[in-house]
């Protein structure tokens, strides 16, 4: 007769069934969570808030990565969070939903901490006199929430000396909320990379009373940016030659630039915004796109609205080649002639060989420009002159 295994719940409280384990991510282990912590572990995922969360940090001193997947917003869970997070004294990476100004605080004390992220955020901060010390270490911020009004207001009321990188997908982001937010990021003079991505967003009338370019240029500050990817509506709407040849004057560093307006993207009543601007026409031309990119000679990837139905350059009297462009999206341009297109880019953008990404389907001018520039590639392989 087989002997029957001992039931886990049978085991002391102490017990570690795996003395050198390092990572742990799990869908739920409900009251066994105690036989995973190690004393050795390092990265921990938990699905959700666990009661026994207290004991992570207590058990597991040499922890470094903790990740909170999802929480049931109870006060009892929001508790044990904030005492959780209180007990962590070697972290250098934290992923949990909704922190409020004690955890910040304490956070704040802990030199080990480099990144941190933020999810789920139903509610604002209430504000009171503050004196946190500096995320002194914090490279990295990453907020997934619902309106930009938390992130505005840890950003305002809280100092990131070493902010790197800055990453926020919002809900709901409308245009008013853009401008308090860059004024914020503006701060940070040592940002390199800033993500922002929002499906939905408006503009009310009343914000059509102020330039559409000012919460843009004040980014212009920021002379280390490497990357800026933003993807919401409205994002480029003050965009044309003078202001893209300001940008990037502004960022000579800048590697990466990605202006998404996802109203191009989807049809119009898809957005139920109490103000919405009618199709707004690209005023980058050619000739605008080819004089800012002599300031960024590093550009590796732009995807911005162009006009490419206002051809104002010669192609062939055009002596400028950007050769460290390799990804240039047209998705969101006006097109009309896709032979002078493709031939534009073949001549001044020799490293480009898409105007989409790789996998997408289009159909169309955009396909026809895509087709001809491939032949002129193929042609140029075979003779190095056909083209002149």
């Amino acid at each position: 007769m087989a002997r029957r295994s001992p039931s886990l719940s049978v085991l002391p409280i102490e017990t570690c069934m795996f003395p050198r384990l390092l990572s742990l991510t799990h869908a739920d282990l409900n009251r066994y969570l105690h036989l995973f912590l190690s004393p050795t572990l390092r990265h921990c995922a938990l699905p959700a808030v666990h009661p026994d969360l207290k004991s992570v940090p207590i058990l597991c001193a040499a922890l470094k990565d903790l990740d909170i997947k999802s929480f049931k917003n109870t006060a009892a869970d929001m508790q044990v969070l904030y005492d959780s997070i209180r007990l962590c004294k070697r972290l250098a990476s934290l992923t949990c939903p909704l922190l409020d100004w004690t955890t910040w605080e304490y956070l704040s004390n802990l030199p080990t901490l480099l990144t941190l992220e933020i999810w789920d955020v139903r509610h604002s901060l209430r504000l009171h006199n503050l004196n946190l010390a500096p995320f002194l270490n914090v490279t990295t911020l990453r907020f997934r929430i619902g309106r930009a009004a938390y992130t505005i207001a840890v950003m305002q009321h809280l100092e990131f000396p070493s902010l790197n990188q800055f990453e926020m997908e919002v809900s709901d982001l409308p245009w008013a909320d853009t401008k308090p937010l860059f004024h914020v990021l503006s701060r940070h003079k040592t940002l390199s990379h800033i993500t922002i991505s929002s499906e939905r967003g408006y503009r009310e009338p009343q914000d059509l009373l102020i330039s559409s370019s000012m919460p843009f240029r004040q980014l212009f500050c920021l002379t280390q940016l490497r990357s800026l990817r933003f993807k919401f509506p409205y994002c480029s709407i003050s965009l044309d030659n003078d202001l893209l040849l300001e940008a990037m004057s502004s960022w000579p560093h800048i590697r990466m630039l990605e202006l998404i307006d996802p109203r191009v993207m989807v049809p119009i009543d898809t957005f139920h915004g109490l103000f919405i601007d009618p199709q707004v026409v690209p005023a980058v031309t050619f000739h605008g796109l080819f004089t800012a990119l002599h300031q960024c000679p590093r550009l590796h990837t732009l995807d911005i609205p162009l006009d490419a139905i206002d051809i104002d350059i010669d192609p062939t009297a055009e002596p400028f080649l950007h050769t460290s462009l390799q990804n240039l999206n047209l998705t969101s341009s006006t097109l009309s002639d896709a032979e002078a297109v493709a031939r534009i880019i073949f001549s001044v953008l020799p490293a480009v060989d898409r105007i989409f990404p790789a996998g997408d389907e289009h159909s169309g001018v955009h396909l026809e420009v895509q087709e001809h520039l491939e032949s002129f590639r193929a042609s140029a392989v075979l003779s190095p002159h056909i083209l002149t």
